[in-house]
């Protein structure tokens, strides 16, 4: 018997119960999408979805098929920004969280 279980199975597992965590995982995405690293940040999404959304339930208050949503969300997928942003703002509600955006000085 293995001692460790699928990375994915432990994130999935703590997005459910951490919602801290799932949170964390939002701000993340966000931030990549906004510096430049949309691959991962759909991946990031992806996962964050699959445990505390649904993609049944994300089809359903999108108006877009799931197998549509779950396209967009993969390694080459390519979400139009409206697309984005409906599903950030499912994900920010069902989390409770408002997302802002705020600059940095450069180093």
């Amino acid at each position: 018997m293995p001692l460790t279980q699928d990375a994915e199975i432990t994130i999935t597992e703590r997005l459910r119960r951490d919602p801290d965590f799932a949170k964390a995982l939002l701000d993340e995405a966000a931030t990549l999408f906004l510096n430049g690293e949309p691959r991962t940040a759909r991946l990031i999404l992806r996962d964050l979805i699959d445990a505390v959304v649904g993609f049944e339930t994300l089809a359903a208050k999108t108006g877009r098929p799931r197998s549509s949503l779950e396209r967009m969300l993969s390694a080459a997928g390519n979400p139009s920004m409206d697309s984005l942003a409906t599903i950030f703002d499912v994900v920010r509600r069902k989390l409770g969280v408002d997302l802002a955006a705020r600059t940095v000085k450069a180093a």
